[in-house]
């Protein structure tokens, strides 16, 4: 048992390596702006750990500070991860076998863990579930590491922290050239940089969200179909 563990960590932790270096950065940030804000280690711990929703997170440091109502925070928060509706069922078969686990498998279901966890093929001799969760594991282990030392850097901060919420923009532009580089095709790409600027365009910045993912999601499903009436003809 124990040798079959080390092996699916081994096999999984290199694989995690890019996310690990992302996510300390980018949680240290959370947690130096969670703790000028005035928060204590153990709420950055705590929400790090139970919410784990790294722009949600970042959204949520403004909401705290600024009392906003929770019923316009809970709407705020359905639209900002509307997201992980859509690639959430693109798992339904990745995740169709899991039993134990998928409660924290759907739950640690973040982007990076997900652009990870997608194309992933594991070897036959290792139990894909048990890779999926401790790539999941791994992942959120990383995030909440660096929101703790975040927390810890935080109370020794003297400088102007303004621009620290730009570490996530900075971590999906990165992902999208590594995915941009390592696919030959790039029309999903195209679409979602062109369906975002066009709602964004339209909706405006506080709106464009849902209508570009439904857009996103629309374009790519009539293509599947497609593709599907191509093959059987």
């Amino acid at each position: 048992m124990g040798e079959r563990i080390r092996d699916e960590i081994r096999y999984a932790f290199p694989r995690t390596v890019p996310v690990m270096v992302g996510y300390l950065f980018l949680g240290m940030a959370y947690g130096i702006l969670m703790h000028v804000n005035g928060f204590g280690f153990w709420w950055i711990f705590a929400i790090s750990t139970l919410v784990y929703a790294g722009s949600l997170q970042y959204l949520g440091v403004t909401m705290l500070t600024s009392l906003v109502h929770p019923i316009t925070a809970l709407f705020m928060s359905l639209v900002l991860n509307a997201r992980h509706l859509f690639y959430g069922i693109s798992m339904l078969g990745k995740y169709s076998t899991v039993k134990e686990r998928k409660p924290y498998l759907i739950f640690g279901l973040t982007d990076e863990t997900f652009s990870v966890v997608c194309h992933e093929q594991v070897p036959k001799n290792l139990n894909a579930d048990h890779v999926y969760f401790w790539i999941t594991l791994l992942d959120q282990i990383y995030w909440v590491t660096g929101s703790v030392l975040g927390a810890i850097a935080g109370s020794f901060i003297t400088f102007d922290t303004t621009g620290l919420d730009f570490a996530l923009t900075a971590l999906f532009v990165v992902i999208f050239v590594d995915q941009w580089k390592q696919k030959d095709g790039h029309g999903p790409a195209v679409l979602g940089v062109a369906a975002t600027v066009g709602c964004l365009w339209i909706f405006g910045q506080s709106a464009f969200i849902i209508p570009s993912m439904v857009l996103i999601f629309a374009v790519l499903g009539f293509q599947y179909k497609r593709n599907g009436k191509e093959e059987r003809t």
